[in-house]
């Protein structure tokens, strides 16, 4: 089974005040975001967050796209 965004992402109030995170992490999902849309690369997310790796990456960009296609009732 492929892992999802789910295996990679928490969101708990005690923590950043529930703001998603990488599980393990202090590291806010949207920061990791913010770098990419600002044209950073992989490689460079990768150097800047220690303990990150490609497949946290690929979650950060999967949850974002699942958040894109929410539709509101």
């Amino acid at each position: 089974m492929e892992d999802t965004w789910q295996h990679y992402i928490v969101s708990t109030p005690d923590v950043l005040g529930g703001r998603p995170r990488f599980e393990g992490t202090r590291i806010p999902v949207g920061l990791v975001l913010g770098y990419l849309a600002a044209g950073a690369d992989r490689a460079g997310v990768l150097a800047e967050f220690d303990g990150l790796t490609e497949a946290h990456v690929r979650a950060a960009l999967e949850y974002a796209r699942e958040l894109a296609d929410y539709e509101a009732a």
